[in-house]
């Protein structure tokens, strides 16, 4: 990988902020785009814009197999077996809630849903509230002082009357990598007919996913987290299992034939995405898809973990400064949470963003995970392919200062 060379294809990274150069460590939020990516945007609204499914002219097929080659791109990225195991909505917390909302039909009074407490609110609350409704039994797998859930714990947790187990592939706080693949094999084990959610929004930027080889039944990603687009996400589902479901959204593009009595409804994966398609979003998707591909994964991995081992080396030198999670770098990906002693993590990033240096700060959307570390808020620091070292030392470096300026404020 030639960093410099990558790093001038994101238009983005030659901005200065407060007349610094941009420090864009917030990749875990959403990830910068290449001009490969944004061509692709444009060229589809410059060349190509219309809708698609039923239009017989050609500039409507033209826009309908840019959006079979995004789909097909998917299913190849993920190992899926079907194109039509591929859905698309607006991103992993939309079809986290959709696939809550699916399999709703599913459930009766005193069924069990499996979470950990390490989940983002978008699969924590979806279910949560699902168990309201139906009044099912939520079960929370808790984690130990790495931040690992227990798979003796697990499989101890899986009963006749479990139906459900939504896990995070990767912890978007901790940076822990569960195993997916032992986790479903630990499933299918205990109960073979429930089902196995993933979400992979923070795993699917960094590291291979193999849905026939975990053997989920959904697994979920967005595109904005691997260089694509905002507005577009993926849901993967085993096609047997979407063939059984009925659709819980309706409108155009989704039906066969309606009347005044009862609709039926698409093929696959049409009966799920109801209404205009995400197009210029999906021409973007596959852009991100094939750069992601051209670098090759195997290299982002090893160059972000060569990164994140750098950082917390440099991070561990800090005096009052507490990192979360496990600091095995083969466990995680390349996110770090921490905390300075005497510095709000707000205040932190403001300090930081003074400098030009992008990070997050707040709860990051794991209250549950935050209230187990007995601390309100977080800083987060994330890097992917086109970050640098010598970016992770002004970082450090800026740090120390606010440190310093913190320190004498107080004293």
């Amino acid at each position: 990988m030639n960093i410099e060379n990558i790093r001038k294809q994101f238009p983005i990274l030659k901005r200065q902020i407060n007349d610094n150069s941009l420090v864009y460590f917030d990749n875990g939020a959403t990830t910068q785009k290449p001009d490969y990516v944004i061509d692709a945007i444009t060229n589809f609204y410059s060349n190509y814009n219309a809708n698609i499914h039923r239009s017989v002219y050609t500039l409507g097929n033209e826009a309908e197999n840019i959006y079979i080659d995004s789909k097909r791109a998917v299913k190849n990225f993920i190992n899926a077996r079907f194109d039509e195991e591929i859905i698309y909505g607006s991103g992993t917390t939309e079809l986290l809630n959709l696939v809550a909302n699916m399999l709703e039909q599913e459930l009766t009074v005193d069924d069990e849903i499996i979470l950990s407490s390490l989940e983002h609110h978008a699969n924590f609350i979806p279910w949560q509230q699902l168990a309201k409704r139906k009044k099912l039994k939520l079960k929370i797998l808790e984690v130990n002082k790495d931040g690992f859930i227990s798979l003796n714990e697990l499989e101890n947790s899986i009963t006749d009357k479990t139906k459900i187990v939504s896990l995070t592939y990767a912890s978007n706080i901790l940076g822990i990598l569960n195993d997916v693949e032992k986790i479903g094999q630990i499933i299918r084990k205990k109960n073979k007919d429930l089902y196995y959610v993933i979400d992979a929004a923070q795993a699917a930027p960094h590291i291979k996913i193999d849905v026939q080889k975990i053997d989920c039944d959904f697994l979920a990603f967005s595109a904005h987290k691997m260089c694509g687009p905002t507005g577009i996400g993926v849901l993967y589902g085993k096609k047997k299992l979407l063939e059984r479901i009925n659709p819980v959204k309706y409108g155009g593009g989704m039906i066969s034939i309606v009347n005044d009595k009862d609709s039926s409804w698409a093929e696959l994966p049409n009966k799920f995405e109801a209404g205009t398609p995400l197009l210029a979003q999906a021409a973007g998707l596959k852009a991100a898809i094939e750069y992601i591909n051209n670098i090759g994964l195997e290299n982002i991995e090893i160059y972000t973990k060569e990164l994140t081992r750098y950082l917390l080396s440099k991070l561990k030198e800090i005096e009052g400064l507490t990192i979360y999670g496990c600091h095995d770098v083969s466990k995680r990906v390349s996110l770090v949470a921490f905390n300075l002693e005497n510095v709000h993590p707000h205040d932190l990033a403001s300090f930081l963003d003074a400098r030009g240096i992008c990070i997050r700060a707040g709860h990051q959307c794991t209250q549950p995970l935050l209230n187990r570390l007995e601390v309100f808020s977080v800083a987060r620091v994330s890097l992917y392919f086109y970050n640098t070292k010598d970016e992770i030392d002004i970082f450090i470096q800026t740090l120390k200062e606010t440190k310093e300026f913190f320190n004498n404020e107080l004293f």
